[in-house]
């Protein structure tokens, strides 16, 4: 199906992940992720830290075991995010992100549904276009993060749209299962952060290596 198709049909909108698929901020994420386990002499192989994009920091001390087991997981995650450089590693717009959102502003209802804070949404989306985005969905507004389906019902309760009818666009597992489990008709995959099988594995309906798949009418 071509997904410019499914975005000109009654009663669609666009409900999009931020860091990973607008904003490129992982290399700064990860490098304060490893600086932080290398103060406490942590070994944390990749596999694990690529379980915390995505999902807020608090969330992953709590679920997933590691040798931050049995510390406060809402301390590890300010001490860690505040090691976050974006002066050294300064964000950057995923190629196709402005176009999208300057294409569907004004035509289809838009929400940003992330894990992030929402002092970091409202920096990020200075640099892509605030005043394109309908409403956004933050680690604050939310009572539980990805891959519960709560951010995605929220951001469709405040659009007023059926989630059927609307698309997500998403870089990780956590995200894409948030966006099926909300009953989000069709989730994108963008292979930004992570291989086309990894997000199809996920639930994915749609993979493609670029977001301007939404803009040129091609399959995806």
């Amino acid at each position: 199906m071509v997904l410019t198709d499914r975005l000109a049909a009654p009663g669609a909108s666009l409900l999009l992940d931020l860091d990973g698929t607008l904003i490129d901020s992982e290399p700064a994420s990860r490098a304060a992720y490893r600086a932080f386990f290398g103060r406490r002499g942590w070994a944390v192989d990749d596999d694990v830290l690529r379980l915390f994009a995505g999902r807020r920091a608090t969330d992953v001390f709590a679920s997933v075991p590691g040798p931050w087991t049995g510390h406060d997981h809402h301390h590890l995650a300010r001490e860690s995010l505040s090691l976050i450089d974006h002066d050294a590693h300064p964000p950057v717009p995923v190629p196709g992100a402005r176009d999208l959102l300057r294409h569907y502003s004004g035509r289809l209802p838009i929400a940003i549904v992330t894990s992030a804070s929402l002092r970091w949404v409202e920096r990020a989306l200075a640099i892509i276009g605030a005043e394109m985005v309908d409403t956004v969905v933050s680690a604050e507004t939310s009572v539980e993060g990805k891959p519960s389906p709560a951010p995605y019902r929220l951001a469709c309760e405040r659009l007023g749209v059926d989630p059927r009818a609307a698309l997500a666009c998403e870089d990780t597992p956590s995200g894409i299962r948030a966006a099926r489990a909300a009953g989000v008709g069709a989730v994108l995959g963008v292979t930004t952060s992570l291989p086309a099988s990894v997000l199809a594995d996920a639930g994915a309906t749609h993979v493609s290596a670029s977001l301007e798949v939404l803009l040129v009418g091609r399959s995806a």
